[in-house]
């Protein structure tokens, strides 16, 4: 090993980043491997995902895999799973006050739904609404949600935990949640809706 090599990282992170990978996604999404933030643990795994109905994107997300043989600070172990999600929602959504407990309940009954074992989970659901002035005057007023979490998984194997967050993107994204069971069916090309 010469200076600044660095060893190859730990078989247990590498099992777990290769499980990020699923190799099958709901026709709506569209995943892609991310970099990923390099100072938050020693070790670190990044994919991102795009929901799309027709050719409208309606929601994007991350998903970051930290590990640290250590653990840190309110984790529960050596791994820990940060997610974002923004989607684009209807007014009248982003306005009612039970959208925050509602969100946030996607996400622990995705996990939940999947199998997915999970501890000292926490996060916040915001709400956006952008406004246009001066020569933006003329562009629509837009709402969003975003939703942002974190949680540490119990087992190495994150494909339950992925599965969960493409759920959590398709129903922030206003596309009901195949039970796990369920495998959706590919599109056809020429179909138009």
């Amino acid at each position: 090993m010469t200076l600044g090599d660095q060893p190859p990282p730990p078989a247990e992170f590498t099992r777990a980043a290769e499980s990020l990978r699923l190799s099958e996604a709901r026709p709506e999404i569209e995943l892609e491997d991310l970099p990923a933030p390099q100072r938050l643990a020693p070790y670190s795994a990044a994919i991102g995902a795009s929901v799309y109905r027709d050719d409208d994107e309606l929601a994007v997300g991350r998903l970051i895999l930290l590990y640290d043989p250590d653990g840190q600070r309110g984790w529960e172990g050596p791994f820990r799973l940060v997610a974002y999600v923004r989607a684009d929602m209807e007014p009248e959504i982003t306005s009612d006050p039970l959208l925050g407990p509602v969100a946030w309940s996607w996400l622990t009954e995705a996990l939940d739904a999947h199998q997915a074992g999970y501890s000292a989970a926490g996060g916040t659901v915001t709400r956006a609404v952008s406004e246009g002035f001066g020569n933006k005057a003329d562009d629509p007023v837009t709402t969003e949600l975003e939703l942002r979490a974190s949680w540490s998984p119990a087992q190495e194997d994150l494909s339950g935990h992925v599965a969960a967050w493409c759920d959590l993107m398709c129903l922030a994204a206003g596309i009901p949640a195949l039970p796990p069971d369920v495998a959706a069916l590919p599109r056809r090309h020429d179909d138009q809706t």
